[in-house]
């Protein structure tokens, strides 16, 4: 399941995201873990001292290598420079597998080894002032909504993604490209503000949406948060002395965080493996063409010099069947 942590800054996002990392790991799932917020903490989160995790390669560095391997043998796309973020996979694409090992991994991604078990974990790279123009930011993100474009996944397998904070993750498709959308809230009224403006954006798409009430001190917080989404309030996670120490750099071992906590951690992956049966791969193809064409006409036929809609296979639906070991894959 390719699985969102989205919030306002401060909310504890990012937190939340590398505890059920971790609690994934622990029921011994396959996980790979991506950080595309602009300030890069998951990997601190998840253990990495500062060297560690300043020295994880950068996915933005490495866009030319991913365009040319995702592009494969597929006919409809003259060359990898005409691939922008929303690019769709055709006949003849690459595409990324959560278990295999392939180029793109190898260049973008690396195994962090957690208490119960290991992940993958990539990052799109650091953002520094010259980056925080829209055209240099989003170039960045890019390159993760063009790796989830080109990946299946199955039932068993995590894609967990921390997002970029605030309303920022509407500024292309990528918010659609998800089978469940964790918002982490505080309970307090800014707290819940973009939750609205997800719900908003999320109504036309049939984007998937629960809500993580966190830093929830007793059952008022609870009742506060639930006048305000209603029905897509999922759990609230309380404090945390675990994650205190874990923030200190004094981790202690997972399997002794709070019980209450494990619970709420669960309750997540219950809520993501049921949306699993409501999976829509053509629904999801569509809205990968969607937002393609609106880029393509909006900024990428004239930066690229090439008709976009021409890469579109109108045959071609992403499904997991693809994800099969003897499924084709170009040489």
């Amino acid at each position: 399941m390719k699985i969102a942590f989205v919030g306002k800054g401060g909310s504890g996002k990012t937190t939340l995201s590398s505890l059920f990392i971790r609690h994934l790991a622990a029921n011994e799932a396959h996980v790979v873990a991506v950080d595309a917020d602009i300030n890069q903490h998951l990997g601190a989160a998840l253990g990495l001292d500062e060297n560690e995790a300043s020295a994880l390669p950068a996915m933005g560095a490495q866009l030319p290598l991913i365009k040319d391997y995702l592009r494969g043998t597929n006919p409809r796309i003259t060359s990898a420079a005409t691939m922008i973020k929303t690019t769709p996979p055709g006949e003849g694409s690459r595409l990324l597998r959560v278990r295999e090992d392939n180029p793109v991994y190898d260049a973008c991604a690396r195994t962090v080894r957690l208490d119960d078990g290991e992940i993958r974990l990539m990052a799109t790279g650091p953002f520094t002032e010259t980056d925080l123009g829209v055209a240099c930011y989003h170039s960045k993100v890019g390159a993760v909504e063009l790796c989830l474009n080109h990946l299946v996944d199955g039932q068993d397998e995590y894609v967990v993604v921390d997002m970029t904070a605030g309303s920022d993750s509407f500024a292309s498709g990528m918010f659609t490209r998800f089978d469940m959308t964790f918002l982490v809230a505080e309970p307090t009224r800014k707290g819940v503000s973009v939750y609205r403006q997800y719900k908003d954006y999320a109504r036309d798409f049939g984007v998937a949406l629960k809500v993580v009430g966190n830093k929830v001190q007793g059952e008022d917080d609870l009742e506060f948060l639930r006048s305000e989404v209603g029905d897509d309030l999922l759990v609230g996670v309380g404090q945390s002395d675990w994650v205190r120490t874990m923030e200190k750099g004094r981790p202690a071992p997972f399997e002794l965080l709070e019980a209450d906590n494990r619970m709420a951690l669960q309750a997540l992956q219950n809520a993501a493996e049921d949306s699993y049966e409501l999976r829509d791969w053509e629904r999801y193809t569509r809205q990968m063409v969607h937002f393609h064409l609106k880029n393509a006409e909006s900024w990428g036929n004239e930066k690229t010099g090439a008709d976009l809609a021409a890469q579109v296979d109108p045959a071609f639906v992403l499904h997991e069947h693809l994800s099969e070991p003897n499924a084709a894959q170009p040489a």
